[in-house]
């Protein structure tokens, strides 16, 4: 009896042992199939990465399976729990709603891909960066300080996302600067223009209509006569997303010192502070 005991406990063991080595070295090896042959057969890495954390699933339900058809008293329990299959099933899905939800939204980013591995999303909670992999239950994302920050799945699917990649990779941003309204207006546009253009991740957006035609690279518009300041917005083109942060602050930093150099005065609020002292000594006086 015991040594029979004790042979169903290594039997046990050793099946659970070989699925969880199993299950790395197949883990690794799509890993590895991922990286090296994705891009060269112009295949979405997002199914592979799918199907890779499939895998541990897949192997752990054969090796549960095995195990309880070759020891007779799980025989005779699983064949139990598959009578009362239908309540388990109840109980199981009322305890697993979120769960089961997270894997159909998994599946439903999978075959309709809103965003794809390697693209970089924003959520409306500011949430940003780039996606590293998506399981079965969550999608895990890179964001710009280096944290992974991990989402479940139905999170995601009722969320609003930008994506940044899809269909077009190329990033319009909107610089806005502030000048006095002693200072000219076409000057400040020309130096925005130019540093702007000179910058190593600026697009250049036209067609060679458009050249032709000398329309600015770089559209500058006035876009409020503000208390203290006339505002210009900059619409500047760039390849991608993660240029396009880099650029704007050197832009900002450029066009500033381009306009002290030039006389265009970056204007701040005054104050004029008045003490409650002063007004009745004038009423006096």
């Amino acid at each position: 009896m015991n040594s029979g005991y004790f042979y169903y406990g290594i039997m046990i063991f050793g099946t659970l042992l070989l699925a969880f080595i199993a299950s790395i070295i197949i883990r690794k090896l799509l890993n590895l199939f991922i990286v090296k042959y994705s891009e060269r057969l112009k295949a979405d890495p997002t199914n592979f990465s799918f199907l890779k954390n499939s895998v541990s699933i897949l192997i752990y339900t054969i090796a549960i399976i095995f195990i309880f058809l070759k020891i007779p008293y799980l025989r005779t329990l699983g064949t139990a729990l598959f009578a009362g299959a239908g309540i388990i099933a109840m109980v199981i899905g009322f305890a697993s709603q979120k769960a089961f939800s997270n894997i159909i939204s998994g599946i439903f980013i999978l075959i309709f891909k809103p965003f794809r591995v390697n693209d970089t999303i924003e959520f409306l909670n500011s949430t940003k960066g780039v996606v590293e992999e998506i399981t079965l239950r969550h999608t895990i994302i890179r964001n710009y300080e280096n944290r992974r920050v991990i989402i479940p799945n139905g999170i995601i699917s009722d969320d609003t996302i930008i994506n940044s990649n899809i269909i077009d990779q190329k990033i319009r941003m909107h610089i806005v600067f502030s000048i006095s309204y002693d200072s000219c207006i076409e000057k400040a546009t020309s130096i925005i223009r130019e540093e702007s253009m000179k910058h190593a991740s600026f697009f250049d957006k036209r067609s060679e209509e458009d050249k032709l035609n000398n329309i600015p690279a770089v559209n500058v518009r006035l876009i409020e006569l503000a208390d203290f300041a006339l505002k210009l917005k900059a619409y500047v083109w760039v390849s991608n997303n993660d240029d396009a942060y880099a650029l704007k602050c050197d832009v900002l930093r450029s066009v500033f010192d381009r306009f002290k150099k030039e006389g265009i005065e970056v204007p701040f609020p005054y104050r004029t502070i008045v003490y409650k002292n002063d007004i009745e000594e004038k009423k006096q006086a």
